[in-house]
């Protein structure tokens, strides 16, 4: 293996956890070919495509792409006290979402998936429309009213009171006491033709690069950071990349079997076997 083709996104918790990696850092291990993409992007990519040997993608793509990928115990995001933001213009309650126009960054999204779990519970009727947007354009949209509501990720939870937005809710917290369990998110995942072990002990050990020199990525991470001020990407960085960062253990694994196997049971992901997930 020469050549590892691998997408994640720009984000800092990606380029955090990547960078050693990305540059070499890592005994061993085989050169990248990094493509930086959004989540909307990686999720197609690893169910349409040829093209990569591992991607960052959300949990909630897994039972696409399953037969072909692999999820890895390390190096994607996973906890408490991190879930995606519904926000409105003005504070509003669950209710006033009902047949509104609400912008979610991927159809295939944990979010979106963690969304319509939530909503099914708390808005009489459903929603009405549901929009796919670039996760950076989702706050404006909801500001300039283009949309009636957005769900949001990454650092928007640190900046959508700039845009003077209101929080409706908060999918990570009512995903903890509806389960008591931490919220999956994004998950790595390699072509199950792969040496599946070793990628999964270079992306461990480039984490550990990464918390063992934390100023050596810096600029790195803020060259992709798209404007993004230092404080907010360290916060994203202290906020994502955690102990199931290095490894999912036992909890980690549950909380990814809780959440896609009550999907499955609802149908909104197709059926799969839940064994296929380690």
């Amino acid at each position: 293996m020469n050549t590892l083709r691998i997408a994640y996104s720009p984000c800092p918790n990606d380029t955090f956890v990547f960078h050693a990696l990305a540059h070499g850092l890592v005994p061993g291990a085989p050169k990248l070919d990094v493509t930086y993409a959004d989540v909307d992007k990686t999720n197609h990519y690893a169910a349409e495509s040829d093209n990569f040997d591992v991607l960052k993608i959300s949990y909630a793509a897994l039972p696409w792409v399953l037969d072909r990928y692999a999820l890895l115990p390390c190096g994607g995001a996973l906890g408490r006290g991190c879930g995606p933001l519904v926000l409105t213009a003005r504070p509003a309650g669950p209710e006033a979402l009902a047949g509104k126009r609400v912008a979610v960054p991927s159809d295939r999204s944990t979010a979106y998936l963690l969304f319509r779990l939530w909503a099914a519970r708390h808005v009489p009727g459903g929603v009405g429309e549901i929009v796919v947007m670039p996760f950076n354009r989702i706050m404006p949209a909801v500001r300039d009213g283009e949309i009636d509501a957005g769900l949001v990720i990454h650092e928007a939870r640190f900046t959508y009171r700039e845009y003077g937005l209101s929080l409706v809710e908060d999918m990570g917290r009512w995903w903890e006491e509806d389960t008591g369990l931490p919220i999956p998110l994004g998950a790595i995942v390699a072509r199950r033709s792969l040496d599946r072990g070793a990628i999964a002990s270079w992306i461990r050990a480039s984490v550990e690069y990464a918390w063992a020199h934390p100023e050596a990525s810096r600029d790195y991470v803020m060259r992709h950071a798209q404007e993004m001020k230092p404080e907010v990407a360290q916060a994203h960085i202290d906020l994502y990349v955690n102990a199931f960062t290095a490894d999912l253990g036992e909890e980690g694994y549950a909380a990814v079997e809780a959440l896609l196997g009550r999907a499955a049971r609802e149908g909104l992901v197709p059926a799969f076997d839940l064994s296929a997930l380690r």
